[in-house]
């Protein structure tokens, strides 16, 4: 596991969980809302993001957090591991409530609400991203795939991996 991606809905716990990931793995973590997102609020252009993320995909070793569905499948060909969250809407739902008023590593800003337009992109998520991300998956099955249905079942990988983890 040199070259991760960590894709999934908004709030399904994909930033803790390649955290977590990082620190065990000792790999360079790039979250891609910070690649996308200036701390102001406003969003670098998409010439930008894809200069960025080249680079990144350049690197030997890195784990990149993140769905960006436009750009979803080339993360997934130039890694070696992708872990889906395929998990429940009122759990992802629930996930990006409880990070308002939070400081986070993986968005260069502090949450003060629950966006209503955000709280939309997830609740389309299933319907518009979810089967692109599914044919993906199957597309590059030769990949190591793992895909989490709860965060329960992302929280027991890292418990058991870090247990059995030779770097460690």
């Amino acid at each position: 596991m040199n070259r991760v991606t960590v894709a999934g809905g908004s709030g399904s716990g994909k930033s803790f969980f390649a955290r977590k990931l990082a620190d065990i793995l000792r790999l360079p973590l790039y979250h891609l809302d910070n690649v996308f997102w200036n701390p102001g609020r406003t969003h670098v252009s998409r010439e930008v993001f894809d200069r960025r993320l080249d680079v990144i995909l350049g690197y030997e070793r890195f784990i990149i957090d993140g769905e960006y569905g436009r750009t979803l499948e080339t993360r997934i060909r130039e890694s070696d591991t992708v872990f889906y969250f395929d998990i429940p809407l009122a759990d992802r739902l629930e996930g990006a409530a409880s990070r308002v008023g939070k400081k986070r590593p993986d968005i260069p800003w502090i949450e003060d609400g629950f966006d209503p337009d955000f709280r939309k992109y997830i609740e389309s998520y299933d319907k518009e991203q979810r089967p692109v991300t599914l044919s993906l998956l199957e597309k590059y099955k030769e990949k190591d795939i793992i895909i989490f249905k709860s965060r329960k079942e992302a929280d027991d990988f890292i418990r058991n991996y870090k247990f059995y983890c030779p770097t460690r």
